[in-house]
């Protein structure tokens, strides 16, 4: 593992009376997949999106190599290389497939700055190979017409190639289908083999174990284990992290 592409410390959210961060902590090395695991309530979601710029903290620092970093707005994420993709990826379901991986960063060519339709498609149709769909999907093809996991694919085919140094996976693999997960945790391998850095947010611990470096476990707020190793840990002992039973 190389050093720490993203440091979390002491971070802290409050709202109102209610703390959904007690002085967590989170560090993500260069080319490392983490996986994050929490009962609801843990705290992870609020997590992510601190680290995503779509939640101020109350308290707490954020580094980027090293660097401090103001997280104000998910575009001072965005530039700090962090791409988030959510459950319902925030696809714009009548536009198409090339227009969705470029939207807001389109190419455009000659003086009139006319898209440049050409560029997209063939960059779509590359990416979607990258991400493993391998049935001939038309670039142009609207959004409505795919499947869940194909969705999942051009969100996640839309990160790599904006090349984010992180990609925040928040319950990437929920409502799909086994094919359509598989999908789904091969990307997930891919970026890693290209590069990136993951974060990965899975209720399912067996898909979590099947492609994750590292496991962090929230309870209530706070970080309560960070160097899980999935090799040498077994589902059931995780499950007890994360319900408290191991203190019982």
């Amino acid at each position: 593992m190389g050093d720490a592409l993203v440091r979390m410390v002491n971070v802290t959210k409050s709202y109102g009376r209610v703390q959904a961060l007690r002085g967590a902590n989170l560090t993500v090395n260069e080319g490392e997949i983490v996986g994050l695991l929490g009962d609801n309530g843990a705290g992870k979601s609020t997590m992510i999106k601190v680290l995503s710029g779509a939640v101020r903290a109350t308290s707490g620092d954020i580094f980027v190599r090293g660097r401090k970093v103001e997280m104000n707005s998910t575009s001072d994420a965005i530039n700090n290389g962090i791409e988030t993709i959510y459950q319902d990826s925030a696809l714009v379901t009548q536009l198409s497939i090339a227009r969705n991986i470029f939207l807001g960063r389109e190419p455009v060519k000659g003086a009139l700055g006319r898209l440049d339709h050409a560029a997209m498609g063939a960059a779509t149709t590359a990416l979607l190979r990258q991400v493993g769909i391998t049935k001939n999907i038309p670039p142009t093809t609207p959004i409505s017409a795919l499947s869940g996991g194909e969705r999942q694919a051009v969100a996640i085919a839309r990160a790599m190639h904006f090349d984010s140094d992180l990609i925040i996976l928040d319950e990437p693999t929920n409502n799909l289908g086994v094919a359509e997960t598989q999908g789904v945790l091969n990307f997930v391998r891919q970026a890693r083999d290209s590069g990136h850095s993951c974060i990965f947010i899975a209720h399912n611990i067996h898909h979590v174990f099947q492609v994750v470096d590292r496991i962090v476990v929230m309870r209530l707020g706070s970080v309560v284990a960070d160097d899980i190793d999935p090799k040498t840990t077994t589902v059931e002992q995780v499950e007890r992290i994360i319900t408290g039973m191991d203190h019982a």
